[in-house]
């Protein structure tokens, strides 16, 4: 599915690529980069914003068995919490070992797998 061309603001200060930095994920067949809650593409002389699509891979469904090992019963997430944002759908959701988690009430959801590329 193509992605709406939404060109991303004031972004002359870093170039995105191998060892950048920033975490790499494979989206529609091509690679993005996280940054500040952004998803990066770079795209003719400036950077698009993307965002995962909900999809089958992708799902925003509630999933309160979800336990996922990587982090403690009562982590929360948001802002500073050690995991890196990642846009999806109209939401936040985090990247943890491979998967994205939404806080959902007293627990994750679990959002589906992503494919990780390249770890800063």
């Amino acid at each position: 599915m193509a992605e709406e061309h939404k060109i991303h603001s004031d972004h002359s200060d870093h170039e995105h690529g191998p060892n950048c930095g920033h975490v790499a994920i494979k989206h529609d067949g091509h690679v993005d980069y996280l940054h500040n809650g952004h998803l990066h593409h770079a795209h003719q002389g400036h950077y698009d914003e993307h965002t995962l699509p909900v999809d089958a891979t992708n799902p925003e469904s509630c999933t309160p068995e979800h336990a996922c090992g990587a982090h403690d019963a009562g982590h929360v997430h948001g802002p500073g919490c050690g995991h890196e944002p990642v846009p999806h759908g109209d939401h936040t959701d985090y990247l943890v070992d491979g998967h994205l988690h939404h806080p959902h009430g007293d627990h994750c959801d679990n959002h589906g797998p992503v494919q990780v590329v390249q770890a800063g």
